[in-house]
């Protein structure tokens, strides 16, 4: 683990989350799910003012958000322009004023927590979400869906092939012997692309497995006093 990295996983150590399963890199660029950023400002006491909207159309929202730590006020613009920074395709309903609420919070949290610089969330741009830093090695890869099935089958063979995806990471996690085993695990390209598959669900629960592994094997889980 590199210095920036050890300072990050330092913070996060401070509100009870690893490193490991909440963080990977695109580019170099260190990202965070937005869900680790919403458990820490719940753990950190964090309070927002109401938002206040400065720019509202059909296809883009602009929001100012600010947030309060005990003594210390952050503020922050979030922005979402569909087709621009904010993508959706298919059947995907577009929510131009949550992706706007959701990047100003974000941000906000960061730099409260003295991660802002270091760390971006994985709501700042669709390519954090898809994109992973390390040639991909070669995934396993479901059979694919006959034409012909019932959109009911198809759910039942996403849902056949997720748990057996879940059911094979746990595995690799329990099999870890150290922290830092748990942590490469969880920082491969391989998992991380295995993760952006999966539902959210499954992805928070495969995360929460890691964390409990990690403290089975000493991480010191620290809590905000």
């Amino acid at each position: 683990m590199n210095t920036a990295d050890k300072q990050i996983a330092d913070i996060l150590a401070k509100y009870g989350e690893p490193f490991a399963g909440n963080v990977w890199r695109v580019q170099g660029q260190a990202v965070i799910y937005h869900k680790a950023l919403e458990r820490i400002a719940a753990q950190a006491k964090i309070a927002f003012d109401p938002p206040q909207i400065i720019r509202a159309e059909r296809d883009e929202a602009v929001i100012l958000v600010t947030g309060r730590m005990g003594d210390r006020v952050e503020w922050s613009i979030g922005e979402a322009l569909i087709g621009v920074n904010y993508r959706v395709s298919g059947r995907q309903a577009a929510y131009v004023y949550a992706m706007a609420e959701k990047r100003a919070k974000d941000r906000v949290i960061l730099k409260l927590i003295e991660l802002h610089g270091l760390v971006y969330s994985e709501e700042e741009a669709d390519e954090f979400k898809q994109g992973r830093d390390a040639p991909e090695a070669p995934q396993p890869k479901a059979e694919a869906p006959k034409a012909k099935l019932t959109p009911e089958e198809v759910e039942v063979e996403v849902e056949r092939v997720a748990v057996g995806v879940e059911t094979e990471l746990k595995r690799k996690i329990d099999k870890a012997k150290t922290i830092n085993a748990v942590t490469d695990l969880m920082l491969s390209a391989e998992t991380q692309k295995l993760l952006a598959d999966l539902p959210q669900g499954v992805r928070d629960e495969i995360r929460d497995h890691a964390k409990a592994r990690l403290v089975a094997l000493g991480w010191p889980s620290k809590k905000v006093a």
